[in-house]
């Protein structure tokens, strides 16, 4: 079988569906399948774990995002807005707060081991 150095990822379409489409499909996946920039620890960690889920290798950090890339472009812009309008309004910035771990519920004895603790008072 042929060399795709040229084609790359597109090369598993062989000749169908047109060079626009196969080169398309080449540069949204590529881009979706580096490492992207983790914005709770800052490190090139981040990878897709399903569409629009992204996950942090190195700390958990778990986020909603685009389905090809972590930050949509709309979503950059939005996040541009507020900030430039937070000190105006008095809004804060402030990180997301971490979820605590789960708690451990209480077991209430079973009647048998009332029972047992009864008698032997």
């Amino acid at each position: 079988m042929g060399r795709t150095k040229k084609i790359g990822l597109g090369a598993s379409f062989g000749a169908r569906y047109g060079t626009l489409a196969r080169k398309r499909y080449v540069e949204i996946v590529s881009q979706m399948r580096l490492k992207h920039k983790c914005p709770k620890c800052h490190r090139k960690a981040v990878k897709r774990e399903s569409v629009g889920i992204w996950i942090c290798r190195k700390c958990g950090f778990k986020f909603a995002g685009g389905a090809y890339t972590p930050t949509t472009k709309l979503g950059e812009a939005a996040e541009r807005s507020t900030i430039k309008e937070a000190p105006i309004e008095g809004l804060i910035v402030k990180p997301i707060k971490e979820t605590k771990a789960t708690r451990k519920r209480k077991v209430k004895k079973s009647e048998t081991e009332e029972a047992k603790e009864a008698k032997e008072t």
